[in-house]
């Protein structure tokens, strides 16, 4: 077994390396931003089982959509979709041809959301497990994390062999009861660091998979100073190329929040200059914009009725909120889609237009770059996205803000100068 001085140094290590997982995935703003955004995807795919409208394959279907968007959360959910893709010769996932299968998957979904403690959430498990569902093992717990973030660690090869090495167990995958037991290690490895890690069990999970992808070398297993001195050297080697990284790293995160912010500013100028009161994202209001801050001159709180709006935890992150002065009424709203999956903003969208009156919303944009305009265009013909026509959804490319804002701001009225210059979606 690792020592456990050797163990706290290699996860302090982890926690300081700008290219971890910790850095890249677990402090990442998008990621706390996501996590409403699948749930309600995962509630989605529980109503289309439940009224039979899911179908019989995986592509095109809400869990399609769904499992997409938590594949790409960064390097860590990298192929997440995998477990999930019908595989026709072995005929798995069984949940796609059975109908019962897919009812009890649809069940079991439907549980763990309804599920207040760790017990019920194993209980569900057995119970699923009890079924023999071929080709629906564990890799489920990926859709339960983003439920019960600190109940449910997520499970993929490379968190296995993490936990493998770290623990000196043999975990192997494709069995639920291999993932109940290491689940129960995770949790006493996440308590007995609890310092250094989360009580969301996400940054150990990305801890392991780190290990388990190679990134840091193990501490050695016994207290020779000859086998100590050379993981040093090795853990020196690592902080060396964290190191030479690091500078590449900060230039692309900063130039996509650059870009994000400058995005925002815009929009936030021109709210101002057509007379809105003008709301900007929660999480987004600190970052510094022109010797300032984003949220300068905007509301602190969103007003009574809207404040209480269901959803209104959705909304209070949506990127920029045009509120017309004399009313609590929402003009406007945009999501800017820099880089990331468009799926989490429509989800945003859907809350505020359903919480609040989808009539007293006159403009709902998605604000992207010029070239992303026919992928977005491809995510909404998904069947997911069906319920997004009734929104009245428009594109508003950053060429185009970018040429007319100036002119908008000086010579526009309303809304009518921002329909000019968007396009409609659906």
């Amino acid at each position: 077994m690792i020592s456990n001085d050797a163990l706290k140094d290699l996860i302090t290590l982890w926690r300081e390396d700008a290219g971890s997982s910790y850095r890249t995935w677990f402090l990442w703003e998008e990621r706390l931003k996501n996590f409403r955004s699948i749930r309600r995807g995962l509630a989605a795919v529980v109503t289309d089982i439940e009224h039979g409208t899911f179908g019989t394959a995986y592509r095109g279907s809400s869990l399609e959509t769904v499992v997409h968007s938590i594949a790409e959360q960064r390097q860590i959910f990298k192929g997440a979709d995998h477990a999930f893709l019908w595989k026709p010769k072995l005929r798995i996932p069984d949940i796609y041809e059975n109908n019962e299968n897919q009812r009890a998957f649809g069940r079991f979904l439907n549980t763990c959301d309804c599920c207040t403690c760790e017990a019920e959430i194993v209980a569900a498990i057995h119970a699923l497990d009890a079924r023999k569902i071929k080709g629906l093992g564990p890799a489920v717990a990926n859709l339960l994390y983003f439920i019960h973030p600190t109940m449910v660690s997520p499970f993929n090869t490379a968190m296995v062999k993490g936990y493998n090495a770290l623990t000196g167990a043999r975990v192997k995958l494709g069995s639920w009861k291999e993932y109940l037991a290491m689940r129960s290690g995770v949790l006493r490895l996440n308590d007995e660091h609890r310092p250094l890690f989360s009580n969301d069990l996400g940054a150990i999970a990305g801890f392991l998979f780190d290990v388990g992808s190679g990134r840091y070398p193990l501490p050695p297993t016994d207290n020779e100073a000859s086998a100590k001195a050379a993981w040093e050297a090795d853990m020196e080697k690592v902080r060396e190329e964290a190191a030479a990284a690091l500078s590449k790293q900060q230039l692309a995160a900063q130039e996509g929040d650059r870009t994000h912010t400058e995005i925002q500013g815009w929009l936030r100028e021109l709210g101002h200059a057509l007379g809105f009161d003008v709301w900007i994202a929660a999480n987004d209001r600190s970052r510094p914009l022109c010797g300032g801050k984003l949220g300068d001159g905007c509301l602190a709180a969103l007003p009574e009725p809207l404040a209480s709006v269901a959803g209104i935890e959705m909304v209070r992150l949506i990127d920029v909120l045009w509120l017309n002065k004399n009313s609590p009424a929402v003009a406007a709203a945009f999501e800017v889609e820099h880089s990331t999956s468009i799926y989490s903003g429509i989800m945003r969208m859907l809350d505020l237009a359903l919480g609040a009156g989808g009539e007293s919303v006159h403009g709902l944009f998605l604000v992207a770059p010029d070239n992303r305009e026919d992928e977005v265009r491809a995510q909404l013909l998904r069947p997911a996205f069906q319920r997004v026509s009734d929104l009245k959804l428009r594109y508003l490319p950053y060429g185009e803000l970018e040429q007319h804002r100036q002119s908008i701001a000086r010579f526009g009225e309303g809304l009518k100068a921002i329909h000019a210059v968007s396009r409609t979606l659906v």
